[in-house]
């Protein structure tokens, strides 16, 4: 069957050409990079910057305002826990109660559908029995949005017509514009859930009445509540007819202004009208607030975007950048005293789509990199330009089919799904050299020399049913082995089943371009026979004009590479018979030269401030050694092999210490050797040893580079929002001192959505920082013009009349004057000086013959430092330390814990007193931990809050034929402020309240003055009765299934691992508890918490999983080779290759390893290299090592079974003489297989931009792995001759 199916399409060359259109083109229409045709429509694969791998969470929230936290926890939180635990599918229920306002957090299982879950819960709500929630509560959903769902902050600012800020608008009117304008109007944009606004002030008719002239006119509190809610109505009398006209009837009264307040009648004595004004005063004032926005120290107004579930993330973002360049035109404007318009404008300062394109940008690159290095490869090792071209064009192809499977199926395109491309490019490549490779043998085998037309073809066909076989063996045990990704579960499975279905569907791609296009292909290829007559000469010399008419017009002196390709055309016939070879040769040459001078230019691995000459030869340095090594084993292969079939024992010798010092490397030393006796381990060999080897950390995942910080310190509860104004401001403008931070916005408490339940004494500082290099919209470095003194020349800017460029050396803005360059902050002022370095790259200049700029100061090498810069300018007096958090990471690190940190403990009490006891013992435990950063733990200050408790005297309210619910109205509009109405004036809607003048209620004092009215008309003050208590309450009520809970959270120190940490906590809390010195509170418990949850789960899962993927890759094996003992030698390699990849990392962990400098760039710092713990992202780079470790096995057993058959070798020279016959002939496609797969990873592991975090953890393993796998190519053969040898002295 399958030998029909690969003749039909050789034979059907239509057909193949057909199909290979449909797949370009397809490929380009779903293409997730945005490839512009012109021609062709487009439906790109949805792309966001990783998956979302966030709980499947729903959120019940219920407002209360001015109730306390004990009362919302009490009287909503708890009720509504109990009655929704026994939905289907729940697994988890959070609640957070905090002043006037309960969230309740609905964890369900992953099976369990989104919007389904959501009927469920609304069917639960509707079906409370009456009395669960008090009578004026009633829950909401919140919006269908994920955790990653937050994609777009902005501000709202008033620019001028070029884009400075000049103000000219108060708080309140950008938060009006901001809720009854933009909210709106972004909120209709296609994928958009919910639009929440943050800071300024929302405005209100607030109505501030006077006590003692309530006492002259004799009203009470009940009867101005009366009178302001009668004076807001509109009502509709239908319609009247006259002459013929329907009118239709309207009573205005809705409140549109003051003076409509100020006259509502309170109650009339002796025929005169008592009104509002005569006994309060009635203004515009703003609300109470309980979050707002700071940005570089002064307030802000803004909200934020979140997408819905579901929806793409770009496609959201350009649609919602759309409607704001709509609404833009529309929004106010005004022009100020000194004749300056300000618009109001919408200023992001959090851009997913950035992040998203900049991860995009570092896939494409690395992608292209591994398409020109395999190339380069192929040309090299090959030495032939039409197997070169026949190898290399399986790559693109292979890629656009990739996309096409990935929108057909659903899989999103991110950092971890393009991933799998880009570590399969080189597996890939293998599978175009082993069919390439083998119908190039069969075409220059004697007997086929010179073969055209059906001969050609039946030898193409012969020659790739011959390693067909051998190709699926090899690709089904790469796709076998990621069967334990998809096999992952939780957040583990969402993050990397992506990149499961990524790599699967480009292995079958590569599989279907073998077996369809390739044999097509070369039968075409080497069909074609190039004429010999006089045109070669014109064709030659018209090559040689081409190349230098193309290098003078466009600038681009590499087309010379043309004339280099006419003129060794033309210089041939000087050649002699013997010596014709090198024109081949010379060809290569230059095409070798022309793919490394395009591999430097995107690669530039030396960085931009070294010269592309410098970065070019690095390029060649690295290949050559690459394949230099690997050339001189193919070149030795057959002497080595010998050496080796005459002295197995000898040779087996090195894998088993490679497979030994491999597990070292991962257990540790003396996790290894711990059974050696003990006067062993004192020895200076053995501790030196374990110290090296003490085995490699664990963590859950590696943390993406997201551009951007999230500091998150704390406040003490007590302060309050005067406190918080100042003390964010101050933090704001310190951090805007980086210059390396491109901007700072900073939120205390919440923003009005139900995604953000946070109290006001916590602060969240968005903080972006430059790129390295500056870069275009795809994420791509760009060049940027430069003088001759490589000084950066900046664009005009208004008001300077001279010409300006920056050094960016001496990170100085230099202004000619009088032909001479000087500093320009003198002549130009400070203002202006550093309103141009804080947006200078919005000033230079785009040049393709430019240099990159890098924006980083030299000391800073990755965004570790620039953090540490942070936590450098975030000593603020007041505030807590605050673990290294992301935007994107702290949203799911919050959803899976509810903590706001990676790292911590959950402690669960009866009181909220108890936690909090156990919570600072623990605080101070941990800070003692190895490993732990003891300024980075911290634990909630539970009952922290100062409460002014009000106790009824209930004997006195009696005496005065007052309620409990009298009283209690009384003082919560009079104190606490009550809002009696909502006014309708046109779109917008402001609220009334009514309360006690500030100057009656702003101290314990006047509060006791405030007169309660009785039903005998008698005003009794507060003071008599009610007792007025100082205490400590909770800021926050934590529960998670009903328990109450406090948090304690930590951060490790550099160079530990996450696990590791947790591990060293437990056992000293164990060791505290032990001796007694650590001592649990009846009903407390403690359970560490955060990714050391998820590690353990993924571990767990992957133990159980990765067995069974080994063991069917085993029976694959079997299947082909239909031997257990054949099988196992070919299995060996996995072994190898697993300790290849665990003393990759161990060398990675090491000071000396790669400590060296080339043109001023250290390798340690060119290569990545520091400690990698061992995380779900290095298994992934295990489990598709586990794939590739065994082809070159596959590939050179299969010969070795083939020429066995043939030959039926009787003795034990014969079987070495075989298997070196079979090694000799299969080394070449396998050291080309090996090669491409090695260097095709070096781009990843030099790769600094967004994702690079996560591709970097999974291609360590594999190229280590891959390079101790060349041993395999020498232990198969030796173990397969022993196993024959044995046979026969049997």
């Amino acid at each position: 069957m399958l030998n029909k199916f690969i003749r039909f399409f050789l034979e059907n060359k239509l057909v193949t050409f057909l199909v290979l259109t449909i797949f370009i083109s397809w490929g380009i229409v779903n293409s997730p990079f945005g490839w512009e045709t012109g021609i062709l429509p487009s439906d790109p694969v949805p792309v966001d910057a990783i998956p979302d791998i966030g709980e499947n969470q729903q959120i019940v929230y219920t407002e209360w305002p001015g109730r306390s936290p004990q009362d919302i926890e009490d009287q909503i939180s708890y009720p509504l826990t109990t009655a929704l635990l026994g939905i289907p599918g729940v697994k988890t229920i959070r609640s957070n109660s905090i002043f006037g306002l309960s969230s309740i957090y609905l964890i369900f299982d992953e099976e369990i559908e989104f919007y389904w879950s959501r009927t469920r819960i609304l069917e639960k709500l509707n079906s409370l029995a009456a009395g669960t929630l008090p009578a004026e509560v009633s829950p909401a959903l919140g919006p269908d949005a994920t955790a990653l769902g937050q994609v777009y902050w902005y501000t709202l600012e008033g620019l001028d017509k070029d884009g400075n800020p000049v103000g000219g608008w108060d708080p309140h009117e950008l938060r009006t514009i901001q809720d009854f304008n933009v909210g709106y109007a972004l909120t209709s944009a296609k994928g958009v859930a919910e639009v929440a606004s943050i800071g300024g002030f929302v405005k209100e008719y607030q109505i501030d009445i006077d006590p003692f002239a309530m006492k002259a006119h004799g009203v009470n509190v009940a009867m101005i509540m009366a009178a302001v809610k009668n004076s807001n109505l509109d009502i509709g009398a239908r319609t009247i007819e006259f002459n013929r006209v329907e009118y239709l009837v309207r009573a205005l009264g809705y409140i549109t202004k003051l003076e409509d307040l100020e006259k509502a009648v309170v109650s009339v004595r002796n025929n005169v009208p008592i009104r509002l004004k005569d006994v309060a005063k009635i203004s515009f004032g703003p609300a109470t607030r309980r979050g707002g926005l700071d940005k570089g120290g002064s307030e802000a107004v803004g909200g934020v975007v979140v997408a819905r579930y579901g929806a793409n993330p770009l496609q959201t973002i350009d649609n919602l950048k759309a409607k704001i360049a709509e609404i833009t035109p529309g929004l106010p404007s005004r022009v100020l005293p000194d004749g300056t318009i300000s618009k109001v404008t919408i200023v992001p300062f959090y851009d997913r789509s950035g992040l998203i394109k900049e991860t995009l940008g570092t896939l494409e690159e690395a992608i292209t990199l591994e398409l020109f290095i395999s190339i380069l490869v192929v040309i090299v090792l090959v030495m032939n330009l039409r197997a070169a071209f026949l190898i290399s064009s399986l790559l693109p192809i292979g890629v656009l089919i990739t996309f096409i499977t990935m929108r057909q199926f659903g899989v999103d395109a991110n950092i971890v799904a393009l991933s799998g491309i880009a570590i399969a490019i080189g597996v890939m490549i293998d599978v175009g050299v082993v069919f390439t490779e083998n119908i190039i043998r069969h075409i220059e085998m004697p007997q086929n020399i010179g073969a055209r037309g059906k001969e050609l073809t039946r030898i193409v066909y012969q020659g790739t049913i011959e390693v067909a076989g051998a190709v699926i063996t090899a690709l089904a045990t790469t796709i076998v082995s990621f069967m334990p990704v998809f096999a992952m579960e939780a957040a583990e499975g969402k993050l990397f089943r992506p990149l499961a279905f990524t790599k699967t569907f480009t292995m079958l791609s590569a599989l279907l371009i073998g077996l369809i296009i390739i044999p097509t292909l070369a039968n075409v290829i080497f069909g074609i026979r190039f004429d010999k007559s006089k045109y070669k000469k014109v064709w030659s010399s018209l090559l040689a004009v081409a190349g230098l008419v193309l290098s003078v017009f466009s600038g681009n002196y590499i087309a010379l590479a043309l004339t280099a390709y006419g003129v060794n055309s033309l210089l041939e016939f000087r050649w002699s018979e013997a010596r014709k070879w090198w024109v081949n040769t010379i060809n290569i040459a230059i095409t070798v030269a022309i793919v490394v001078f395009f591999l430097t230019q995107v690669w530039m691995p030396l960085g931009a401030q070294n010269s592309l000459f410098s970065n070019f030869f690095f390029v060649i340095a690295i290949v050559s050694a690459v394949l230099g090594l690997l050339s001189l084993v193919v070149v030795f292969y057959t002497s080595i092999l010998r050496w080796c079939l005459n002295n197995k024992w000898k040779f087996l010798m090195a894998p088993i210490l490679i497979i030994t010092f491999g597990i070292s490397s991962w257990l540790g030393f003396d996790s290894m050797f711990g059974f050696v006796p003990n006067f062993v381990k004192k020895t200076s060999f053995y501790q030196s040893m374990d110290e090296s080897m003490p085995g490699i950390g664990k963590e859950f995942m590696p943390s993406l580079n997201e551009g951007s910080f999230l500091l998150m310190p704390t406040t003490m509860p007590h302060s309050g929002i005067a406190e918080n104004l100042e003390v964010i401001a101050i933090l704001d403008k310190k951090l805007n001192f980086i210059p390396e931070v491109e901007s700072v916005v900073g939120k205390w408490g919440r923003v009005n959505s139900a995604l953000d339940p946070a109290p006001t004494s916590m602060y969240e500082n968005q903080i972006n920082y430059k790129s390295e290099y500056v870069l275009n919209e795809s994420g791509h470095r760009i060049r940027l013009k430069v003088n001759d003194d490589d000084r950066f020349v900046l664009s005009p800017v208004k008001g300077i009349d001279s010409d300006l460029v920056y050094d960016n050396k001496d990170r100085e803005l230099l202004i000619s004057v009088d032909g001479q360059w000087k500093n320009a902050e003198e002549i130009i002022g400070g203002k202006l000086y550093t309103r141009i370095t804080r947006k200078l790259k919005k000033y230079l200049i785009k040049d393709r013959d430019g240099d990159y700029f890098r924006q980083w100061r030299d000391e800073i090498k990755s965004a570790d430092d620039i953090w540490k810069a942070i936590l450098d300018m975030a000593a603020v007096p007041g505030l807590t330390s605050a673990p290294k958090l992301q935007p994107i990471e702290t949203r799911l690190v919050m959803l899976a814990t509810g903590m706001r940190a990676p790292m911590g403990l959950k402690v669960f009490g009866p009181d909220l007193e108890s936690i909090e006891k156990v919570g600072f013992e623990l605080e101070n435990l941990l800070k003692q931990v190895e490993g732990i950063e003891p300024m980075a733990v911290f634990a909630d200050r539970v009952v922290g809050k100062p409460y002014l408790e009000m106790e009824i005297d209930r004997d006195a309210i009696a005496r005065y034929g007052l309620s409990v619910q009298s009283l209690q109205d009384v003082i919560g509009s009079a104190i606490g402020g009550m809002k009696l109405t909502t006014t309708v004036e046109g779109r917008e809607r402001f609220p009334v309240r009514l309360r006690y003048a500030r100057a009656f209620r702003d101290n314990p004092d006047n509060l006791k003055t405030i007169l309660i009215p009785t039903p005998s008309g008698a005003q009794i003050p507060l003071g008599e009765l009610v007792t007025m208590i100082y205490t400590r309450g909770p800021q926050l009520i934590k529960a998670e299934d009903t328990f109450l809970v406090g948090y304690v959270i930590f951060d490790k120190k550099g160079g530990y691992a996450e696990v590791d940490v947790v591990e060293n906590a437990q056992a000293f809390l164990n060791e505290k508890l032990a001796s007694g010195e650590f001592v649990l509170p009846a009903g407390v418990n403690y359970r560490f918490t955060g990714n050391y949850e998820n590690q353990i789960r993924a571990t767990k899962r992957l133990m159980v999983v990765v067995p069974i993927s080994l063991m069917i890759i085993f029976l694959i094996l079997y299947f082909q080779f239909r031997s257990v003992v054949s099988t196992s030698l070919i299995f060996s390699g996995i072994l190898v290759a697993l300790s290849g990849g665990f003393i990759m990392l161990w060398c990675y962990g090491q000071p000396w390893f790669l400590d060296a400098t080339i043109s001023g760039i250290n390798l340690r710092d060119l290569f990545q290299v520091k400690t990698i713990n061992l995380s779900v992202a290095v298994w992934v780079g295990f489990i598709a090592l586990f794939g590739v470790a065994t082809d070159d096995g596959v590939l050179i057993s299969t010969y070795i079974m083939q020429l066995q058959k043939k030959y039926k070798p009787t003795t034990v020279q014969g079987v070495r003489d075989l298997v070196l016959e079979a090694g000799s002939k299969r080394v070449r496609p396998a050291i080309m297989t090996s090669a491409t797969t090695i260097i095709a990873l070096v781009p990843i592991l030099t790769s600094t931009g967004k994702g690079s975090d996560i591709m970097i953890p999974m291609a360590v393993p594999l190229f280590g792995g891959m390079l101790i796998a060349v041993l395999t190519m020498f232990m198969v053969p030796v173990l397969h001759s022993m196993w024959q040898e044995g046979k026969m002295k049997e």
